[in-house]
């Protein structure tokens, strides 16, 4: 579809608000649907295979004779010394990097115009049931902005000859006109019952420019008999599912309710003149993966490709990636695309590995030519979360190596390539500069199994007014059941400057407590004059480490430190308490009995470990009275190494040096006392281990 410059029409509405909601009630509300949990890690290609074909769109279905058959709009098809037709259908031969095709059917030979001027056709959707293929035409306005109608034509010759309904349109009056179908596999093979699924838009193919006539954020679903694909009659539209998830069905398509409703807006503001404020439903596919026994819906923003997973072809819907290919101008080898599908033929045995057909319009921004204006795929491999105990042992390894299965992320990528972020090199340079004034920048890892996590070594590239650095302090962030969570008590050394100064190639080292994960990343707020971060290497480490040793740490996660005991306890923050820094533990206390600030610390089996802290204990302290030590066993409460003491005048250095028993992986460290009835406290500082 030749689109002229579509970024510079989007609209500027609703601000950045973010809901993701799935129908739950009979026939009413939207609860929240939460991100996926189901997928594990998703690569996509940033550059696709072409093919020797124009045009774009490109639904598609893979019929019983085992060929593929795709609709383009605006183009030549796979006949490239044919005519231009603003529809036409191809019969598509070969494998991917080696497909061949000939255009069998154009423009009147598929559909009609039913709006009259100023509307051309567009295919939105195609379904083959074994070989009796239909096509979902729509009309379009020449300038995007309108769908009022839509029907569907049926072949049974393999696409050469077309029939429809030539005296109206099925679907009218902007509802259900953008219309893409459930793909099943050869001749829909794998479709669960006797019907044709079927997904639809209200009012456009990628947005709509008046939200109080339509709503441009939401899915509806239709269901049809095989045998009565084009009668309208006997089309049944979702009409809600009840608490056990079993859907309901209306014949009247004013009962319809959403399968998915994403409020989410990307890109909600820019520095130059590329679209902003850009919605997340369009025109897509959704393609069955029986070996997951999944569906996937692809959709896309102006920059993005958005992913959506469920187990019904109903619901509920969960989104698992946003594939940011970063604001115009794309290059040769990054650029995404619109119309984005999945073509069941390309879906490999392992069913993780598949190819995703996106085009990009010549005359919009990017300047990468004509170059996948065609049909053209490019590798995406789904990996599913895995349910695998964690196994990780503490110690200096790089849990993000690519030989764990890790997957590098950003919020975007100037290059389109992440390789450098564990190639193990701190001296390169990426940045995630789109044009967006961005909010946050992020960088880091996601595995399709969970890994312990304590340590995270982040290395910025290079350094500029215009941005490379975070404004204030980078933050950690894991993922937990799909969802990213900041942790807690987290230190960072040497201290980040928060501006420029934070220098390139310079190593910092986030440290928090250990943390079962499938996903981490820094996060923050970019600096400069156009808002972006940049990164030489992230490094995670599951390490022999102690959080927070001299309580400096932010984070409103997981405290380091735990407590034992009656007595009141704290931090004193920039009191002039502490023995280095600004802050400092403290237990205080008048009454009796023992209490004690704790840290589970991971160690390894038969090492040999230096425990170090600064204490300053008051003077009612009795000598003895004070114990600082390493305590093992399934409770923690057998004592491995204890050093006692009593009052001081100031802060005295404690140690304890322990070697660890066989399969023990992690001892508690502890430091406290035995309250004497009167008021007593100790004050303690940078805790070590070496």
């Amino acid at each position: 579809m030749k689109r002229g410059a579509l970024v510079a029409a989007l609209p500027l509405i609703f601000g950045s608000a973010v809901l993701l909601t799935q129908s739950s009630g009979p026939v009413s509300s939207s609860s929240s649907s939460g991100a996926s949990t189901f997928v594990g890690t998703t690569t996509v290609e940033t550059k696709a295979l072409p093919s020797r074909s124009d045009g774009d769109l490109w639904p598609s279905c893979w019929a019983g004779n085992g060929n593929l058959y795709s609709a383009n709009g605006d183009g030549k098809g796979f006949s490239l010394d044919g005519d231009f037709a603003d529809v036409a259908v191809s019969e598509i031969k070969g494998d991917v990097g080696d497909l061949s095709g000939t255009t069998v059917a154009r423009g009147d030979e598929v559909g009609s115009v039913w709006s009259g001027a100023g509307y051309n056709r567009k295919p939105t959707g195609m379904v083959c049931v074994g070989d009796t293929m239909y096509v979902a035409v729509q009309d379009l306005a020449l300038d995007f902005n309108d769908v009022p109608a839509a029907t569907i034509a049926k072949s049974t010759d393999h696409g050469r000859t077309w029939t429809w309904d030539k005296h109206k349109p099925m679907f009218s009056d902007h509802v259900f006109t953008t219309i893409w179908f459930a793909d099943f596999g050869k001749g829909g093979a794998a479709a669960p019952d006797g019907y044709v699924y079927a997904y639809g838009l209200d009012g456009n193919w990628r947005d709509s420019f008046d939200d109080t006539v339509v709503d441009p954020q939401s899915v509806f679903m239709a269901r049809v008999a095989k045998s009565r694909v084009q009668d309208r009659r006997a089309w049944e539209f979702f009409a809600g599912s009840n608490d056990r998830g079993k859907p309901s069905w209306s014949r009247q398509v004013k009962d319809r309710m959403p399968v998915l409703t994403d409020q989410r807006r990307l890109y909600a503001q820019t520095y130059g003149t590329n679209g902003s404020n850009l919605s997340v439903i369009s025109q897509g596919g959704v393609t069955y993966l029986p070996q997951q026994k999944r569906y996937v819906y692809t959709s896309w923003t102006e920059y993005t490709f958005e992913f959506y997973e469920s187990p019904t072809p109903w619901g509920p819907w969960k989104h698992f990636l946003s594939k940011d290919f970063s604001g115009y101008p794309w290059s040769t080898s990054k650029y995404g695309g619109y119309g984005v599908t999945i073509p069941s033929k390309f879906v490999q045995p392992d069913g993780r590995t598949m190819y995703l057909q996106a085009n990009v319009c010549p005359c919009g921004g990017g300047g990468i030519g004509t170059s996948v204006y065609n049909f053209n795929l490019r590798k995406v491999v789904l990996t599913p979360s895995s349910t695998a105990p964690v196994t990780d042992l503490p110690g200096d390894a790089n849990l993000a190596a690519p030989s764990t299965g890790a997957v590098a992320i950003s919020k975007s990528s100037q290059s389109g390539s992440l390789a450098l972020l564990n190639d193990g090199a701190t001296t390169g340079s990426e940045n995630d500069f789109d044009d967006e004034v961005k909010g946050a920048s992020w960088w880091g890892y996601t595995w399709p199994a969970k890994h312990k996590v304590n340590r995270v070594d982040f290395t910025p590239g290079a350094v500029s007014a215009q941005g490379g650095y975070f404004t204030g302090r980078p933050r950690v962030q894991v993922k937990q059941n799909g969802s990213w969570v900041e942790v807690g008590s987290q230190s960072v050394a040497p201290a980040y400057p928060g501006d420029a100064s934070a220098g390139a190639n310079t190593t910092y080292t986030l440290t928090f407590p250990a943390v079962e994960t499938d996903g981490v990343r820094v996060i923050g707020l970019p600096g400069g004059t156009r808002s972006f971060t940049s990164v030489s290497e992230v490094a995670v480490r599951y390490a022999v480490e102690l959080a927070d040793g001299g309580f400096e740490a932010t984070g409103s996660g997981k405290p380091a430190w735990l407590f034992e005991g009656t007595a009141a306890n704290g931090v004193d923050r920039g009191l002039g308490f502490a023995h280095s820094g600004a802050n400092n533990g403290w237990i205080r206390t008048s009454g009796t009995g023992w209490s004690a600030l704790t840290q589970v610390i991971p160690v390894k089996p038969g090492t040999t470990y230096t425990f170090g802290s600064w204490i300053n204990a008051s003077a009612a302290l009795p000598a003895g009275g004070g114990r600082f030590g390493v305590r093992v066993g399934a409770d923690g409460s057998e004592v491995l190494g204890e050093q006692t003491f009593g009052a001081s005048t100031g802060y005295v250095h404690h140690e304890v040096t322990v070697t660890v028993p066989p399969g023990v992986q992690a001892i508690t460290l502890y430091a406290g006392f035995t309250a004497p009835g009167t008021d007593t406290f100790i004050q303690v500082d940078d805790f070590t281990v070496s």
